[in-house]
């Protein structure tokens, strides 16, 4: 078996948790993230002492966030993935794997409520970029991600509606990359830092055909260890995440 292939696009980095908003409608304004990584791919997360970079993803092997806007809990979840699933071992050379959802719950349904009742969400463009911290302060961008949701989200049926993207409402829809992978960095690299960005559409209410606007915006920080030999991939069944 060989390492999985990353997904068709790439991704950078991630900071800490910082959840910002910004209405593309009027006076709207949203924000939101969720994950659920299997334990197994949460082996040897590095420990606080190690970490010369602050990372909640690093200490952990995973990371949850969740972004309340317009009664919609937007959820977005980041593991790293069964390739290289130790991110203790997580060093400047070599293939870095993680994987990430993105999804959507009407809050002002019970969670096992008929979907009927629940509110549409659209999930139209993702992107994300990265930026290096480094000892000499050379900065780099190991991964980026520009694309119209649809187009990449491991579902090739996934729902669409027209230019809104994709739906993401639980428990029928969500977004979900797998296997993403974070390349070659300077030596003295100690971390990278993703920028997640999310257009978003909420219908205003069940069977409305008006739609609210969102861009949902977090950072997650990412601690690379010093080392002088590679992150080895290690053999894993096809896409596994």
């Amino acid at each position: 078996m060989t390492a999985p292939v990353p997904a068709r696009r790439r991704l950078t980095r991630l900071a800490v948790p910082l959840l910002c908003l910004s209405a593309a409608l009027a006076g709207c304004s949203s924000t939101a993230q969720e994950a659920a990584p299997d334990e197994s791919t949460v082996l040897g997360a590095a420990t606080a002492a190690e970490m010369p970079f602050n990372s909640e993803f690093s200490r952990d092997g995973t990371y949850q966030s969740h972004t309340k806007v317009d009664g919609i809990d937007f959820v977005f979840n980041i593991w790293a993935s069964k390739a290289t699933p130790r991110m203790g071992e997580w060093y400047p050379k070599g293939d870095k794997y993680f994987s990430f959802t993105f999804q959507g719950y009407d809050t002002a349904t019970p969670m096992r409520s008929a979907f009927a009742r629940k509110r549409l969400v659209w999930l139209e463009k993702v992107q994300v970029t990265s930026t290096s911290t480094t000892a000499s302060g050379r900065v780099e961008t190991p991964y980026t991600l520009d694309a119209w949701a649809p187009d990449v989200t491991f579902d090739p049926e996934a729902r669409t509606l027209g230019r809104k993207g994709m739906l993401i409402t639980s428990p029928k829809g969500a977004f979900e990359l797998r296997n993403q992978v974070i390349k070659d960095l300077a030596d003295d690299t100690e971390g990278v830092t993703l920028t997640f960005r999310a257009t978003a559409h909420v219908q205003e209410r069940r069977n409305s055909k008006n739609y609210r606007s969102h861009e949902i915006t977090l950072q997650i920080p990412v601690a690379i260890f010093a080392s002088g030999t590679p992150t080895v991939p290690q053999p894993v069944p096809f896409n596994a995440s």
